[in-house]
């Protein structure tokens, strides 16, 4: 039995199939022609745009590094004006040498803390600032610190130039400031490479977006490929644009077409884009080796001395600014292991026990020291240290930062010895407001020594006139009674002299209970004279502390003195003046109380301040001084009220950790 239309079907089934896959395969064939061109155009147009926001980013960073070399230079020159002013052939030739190092500068004027022109160099000083610079110049008044004014004088003929003002200060007050100006299209010029802006035409915006400066050497962008960048310039908003002179990628208009040239071109295109390779590469060497003398020129510019270190503690570079600390050549340096050439004798452990914690991965981030020239100048410097890390993440050493310190060791010094005849300074006045009740006390042992004296002249007088028998035991009372009132006299001379005497500060192990008793004579001839009764509340086992025993005592005077005075309108029966300790944790707390008028809230928050005072005739500097005595301790002043009226002083002191061995502190 058959079925004669069965296999017409099959047959016919089987035909379809067999056209249907050429057909198939044509239609993907055609189908990945077409995609493969479409998505080759997405990633070119997606790949130029991100390499033109990273050329951007890298001619933002160059353009700010260009104005930053310039402020360090500016910096650099105003600290000289208002510390060492050179002479004007140097100034000039400062100026100069700032000019050649950055062709962008057109103009530096020095003025005065008046606003007169002291000094310039290019073009001709305005005769009133702008209105930008002038506002960037009250900020920067306001801030201390550097600050750009807004864009100006850009016109469809002429590029902007904007001023960067850089406030003067000798001392704490203003005296002057340097503005530069600087001309926009100069920086673009001078600064953007020549193959960037051959690709790109660059323009600068203010902060309307109007131009101010522009360079396309290659003609105006094309709109397609864009970005635009802030300059991180303080006080001043500039935006550098970017637009790529290239065009958009192109489909082929035939693909097949296409394909056969590009299947029949292929050696010669290979041939072509090897020869494209290479001369990208020679470009790009060139480019990196413009790159690297740029970057090398501008490490040897800084006043921050650089150090490379492998692993192994080998130095890998140094800078042009280490060399001059240290005073050795790098050739001396480059390659080289601890010990060091530079290293001080007197540091030598220091520097190793660092030596090994490189050793083993554990650096300190930043720390102070001391380096030898080679001829045995010691330099002071602050040293900065973190790993040194390549492009793979991986730390292939260490790298350190090293500052020179000197000038910042000799101010601290200075700082020293003016807080030391400061501090003797207000002795001398203590003294000077107690003299008269200082004579007053020595007028009586002085008194009674005259009056015991006298009574001992006339006994041996009378019993050598009557022949009577001397009276040994009324003559050794009366001797003995002078002896203790010239002991009593000679104590308060001395309690003066030890505390207005000028000497270095010097740590010592010393009881509280003991620097109250050398300064109580005088805490109690105050008290007697302002009517005020002294209680000392002392426990009986308190810690040790090490201190400086007069610049404690200077401070306990203080407090008392401000405390009996405080006192002044109260009652007579509650002008009670207590000195009190206790042992609080790891410190002892000594507290003045007082039971006077408080301590108003306006008050308090410049209690401390350097001359402020709320005495007709005081200078301010009492409890300023106080506090910075119990700080270089290493402890705390503070106050409060007193529950019963009045207010409380309290200073806490670290307890003595051990035997502490007397040495001179700067």
């Amino acid at each position: 039995m058959t079925f004669p239309s069965a296999q017409p079907g099959a047959a016919q089934r089987a035909r379809s199939w067999r056209w249907l896959v050429p057909v198939l395969l044509v239609l993907l064939f055609l189908a990945v022609l077409v995609w493969l061109p479409w998505q080759a155009r997405q990633m070119e147009a997606t790949e130029r745009q991100e390499q033109l926001i990273a050329d951007t980013l890298w001619v933002e960073q160059t353009l700010r590094f260009e104005l930053a070399r310039s402020e360090e230079a500016l910096a650099g020159l105003g600290a000289d004006l208002v510390t060492r002013p050179p002479s004007p052939a140097a100034l000039e030739a400062r100026f100069q040498q700032m000019f050649n190092n950055g062709r962008e500068l057109v103009r530096v004027v020095w003025y005065d803390a008046e606003g007169k022109v002291m000094a310039s160099h290019g073009l001709e000083p305005p005769a009133a600032l702008p209105a930008p610079t002038q506002l960037a110049a009250e900020v920067a008044a306001g801030t201390r610190g550097g600050r750009y004014s807004e864009v100006y004088g850009a016109t469809a003929a002429t590029s902007g130039v904007l001023d960067y003002v850089l406030p003067l200060y000798a001392n704490g007050r203003p005296a002057g400031s340097l503005v530069a100006t600087y001309s926009l299209q100069i920086l673009l010029d001078e600064t953007v490479p020549w193959w960037f802006a051959q690709d790109n035409a660059l323009t600068l915006l203010d902060r309307d977006d109007q131009p101010v400066a522009r360079r396309a050497a290659g003609g105006p962008g094309r709109g397609i490929y864009t970005h635009r960048r802030e300059l991180d310039l303080p006080g001043a908003l500039v935006i550098l644009s970017t637009d790529s002179t290239k065009r958009a990628p192109q489909l082929l208009p035939n693909l097949l077409v296409g394909s056969v040239i590009v299947l029949a071109l292929g050696l010669v295109l290979s041939l072509g884009a090897l020869w494209r390779h290479i001369s990208r590469t020679l470009a790009a060497e060139s480019a990196l080796r413009q790159q690297m003398a740029f970057r090398t020129a501008m490490e040897n510019s800084l006043i921050t001395g650089l150090r490379a270190r492998d692993l192994e503690g080998r130095v890998t570079y140094v800078n042009r600014a280490f060399c001059e600390i240290v005073g050795h050549p790098a050739e001396e340096l480059v390659g080289k292991k601890p010990p060091m050439p530079y290293w001080a004798p007197e540091a030598m452990a220091d520097y190793e026990e660092r030596f090994r914690g490189v050793l083993a991965g554990n650096i300190t981030p930043q720390f102070e020291t001391v380096f030898q020239r080679p001829d045995g100048v010691r330099v002071p410097v602050l040293v900065f240290e973190a790993p040194l890390v390549d492009a793979d993440g991986r730390q292939t050493g260490w790298m350190s930062s090293i500052l020179d310190i000197t000038d910042r060791k000799r101010v601290e010094e200075l700082n020293r010895q003016q807080q030391a005849k400061l501090e003797a300074s207000a002795r001398l006045a203590t003294m000077g407001e107690i003299s008269s009740m200082l004579a007053h006390e020595l007028n009586q042992p002085l008194a009674a020594i005259s009056s015991y004296t006298a009574g001992a002249i006339n006994v041996l007088e009378r019993s050598k006139g009557s022949g009577e028998a001397l009276n040994g035991g009324m003559l050794r009372h009366a001797l003995e009674q002078a002896r203790q009132q010239a002991q009593r006299a000679g104590q308060i001379i001395r309690s003066v002299h030890e505390f207005v005497k000028k000497r270095e500060p010097r740590r010592e192990q010393v009881t509280i209970r003991s620097v109250i008793d050398g300064v109580r004579a005088l805490v109690e001839l105050q008290a007697r004279q302002a009517g005020v009764v002294l209680r000392v509340e002392l426990p009986p086992q308190l810690p040790e502390v090490a201190a400086d025993r007069v610049m404690l005592e200077q401070v306990l005077l203080n407090l008392t003195r401000n405390a009996i005075e405080a006192m002044q309108d109260t009652a007579p029966g509650q002008r009670v003046l207590r000195i009190a300790a206790a042992h609080i944790e790891d410190k002892v707390a000594v507290s003045v109380i007082d039971r006077g008028h408080g301590i108003p809230e306006h008050v308090a928050a410049g209690l401390f301040e350097p001359f402020y005072s709320t005495k007709a005739e005081g200078m301010g500097m009492g409890l300023s001084i106080c506090r910075t005595a119990i700080e270089f301790h290493g402890g705390t002043l503070s106050h409060g009220p007193n529950p019963g009226g009045g207010t409380v002083f309290t200073f806490a002191l670290p307890c003595h950790a051990g035997q502490a061995a007397d040495g001179t502190l700067g």
